[in-house]
């Protein structure tokens, strides 16, 4: 079963390894670098809060996982339209060694109707940010198709290198459902933007919804750390259970 072991390593190279819980301390910011490196691979990231960045940076450096980028939140999980208090916190997080920011968009704001002031809230932020920035638009917020679609386009062109799902901390999580709308709108602009599915995926089998639903709308030439992440904490553990499953390393020949 080559094919399980090659997902395998695929998701993990895809993955965003999370904790932000608001309560780690720093036993748990090792542990969970840790498990940056396995049997199948090395991760695309780990997201911490911003505090966490250095010990973080520490373990990565010491692990010698200098592909492995170190990403944080900003206007996180509220959304609020405060474009100077996120810039900051970007900034701050830029300092403490960030590679990639994951931004909330003013999700009630949009619903609100007030698309010019998020436009600027979102280049404000593009401005303060120098490295990767990921919006996160709270899909299941936002929740109608029309809605999803009208906020992907809003952060493309103001500057987002990412679309991102979910915090994972609202009531509705990702879906395949408002996956589609976003690749669909990522595709429409040229696949220059990336994709992150995050919030609630446990499972090889949720990945493999969204990495299937991505590889039909963009192609499989697309999927890669550059274009698509999975954000989770216990993904994981569920995609190396099921490649230890087939009672071999990942990198195995069937």
């Amino acid at each position: 079963m080559r094919d399980r072991y090659e997902r395998a390593v695929q998701i993990v190279s895809l993955l965003d390894l999370t904790s932000l819980s608001g309560t780690e301390s720093g036993a748990d910011i090792d542990a969970l670098c840790a498990k940056a490196d396995g049997p199948c691979g090395h991760v695309a990231a780990l997201c911490v809060f911003p505090q966490h960045l250095p010990r973080v940076l520490e373990n990565l450096d010491r692990m010698g996982l200098a592909g492995v980028e170190a990403a944080t939140v900003a206007n996180f999980p509220a959304g609020r339209i405060d474009p100077a208090a996120a810039a900051d916190e970007i900034r701050t997080a830029v300092r403490l060694g960030a590679t990639e920011i994951d931004l909330v968009f003013p999700y009630a704001a949009f619903l609100e109707g007030r698309e010019t002031a998020v436009g600027d809230f979102l280049a404000t932020c593009r401005a303060a940010c120098p490295v990767r920035l990921k919006v996160i638009l709270e899909s299941g917020v936002l929740a109608r198709p029309e809605v999803i679609r009208a906020a992907s386009r809003l952060a493309l062109d103001c500057g987002a290198d990412f679309l991102k799902t979910s915090t994972g901390k609202a009531a509705v999580h990702a879906t395949p459902e408002a996956a589609r709308v976003m690749l669909e709108t990522i595709a429409e602009r040229g696949g220059e933007a990336g994709f992150k599915a995050s919030g609630g995926l446990r499972t090889m089998a949720d990945a493999m919804v969204y990495l299937e639903l991505t590889e039909d709308i963009l192609g499989s030439g697309w999927v890669g750390p550059r274009t698509f992440r999975f954000g989770a904490s216990g993904l994981l553990d569920d995609v190396l259970a099921v490649a230890a499953g087939g009672g071999a390393a990942c990198d195995a020949p069937a």
